[in-house]
């Protein structure tokens, strides 16, 4: 009766640790496929932001490309307006720089 008591015991430490071996297992292969689906998801949601961003570069690209020409415009024009402004400044006092520097050089200082 001992050995067949002792007999039964160890069967069941036998069906317990295979029972807990199965138990790690199904954990094991439960974590294994939750971190497949995070990576998976991971993946997904950096491909959709890549695209985000990739449109929204693509998109300022568009636009300040498309402001270069208006940008160039405006500049001809400012530079245009500043250099006809020095030309009739050139023209206002060239009269008296003229006269200043005849000044100059015709006085004879001891």
């Amino acid at each position: 009766m001992e050995a067949s008591r002792g007999q039964n015991g160890i069967q069941q430490l036998l069906a317990a640790e295979q029972e807990a071996q199965h138990i790690v297992n199904i954990a094991r292969n439960a974590k294994m496929a939750r971190l497949k689906q995070a990576k998976e998801e991971a993946e997904k949601e950096i491909t959709e932001f890549r695209a985000q961003v990739e449109y929204e570069f693509q998109k300022k690209v568009a636009e300040s490309s498309g402001d270069s020409g208006a940008n160039v415009k405006r500049l001809e024009l400012e530079t245009d307006a500043k250099i006809n402004h020095l030309k009739n400044e050139a023209a206002r006092i060239s009269h008296d720089v003229v006269q200043m520097l005849l000044k100059h050089v015709t006085t004879v200082r001891n």
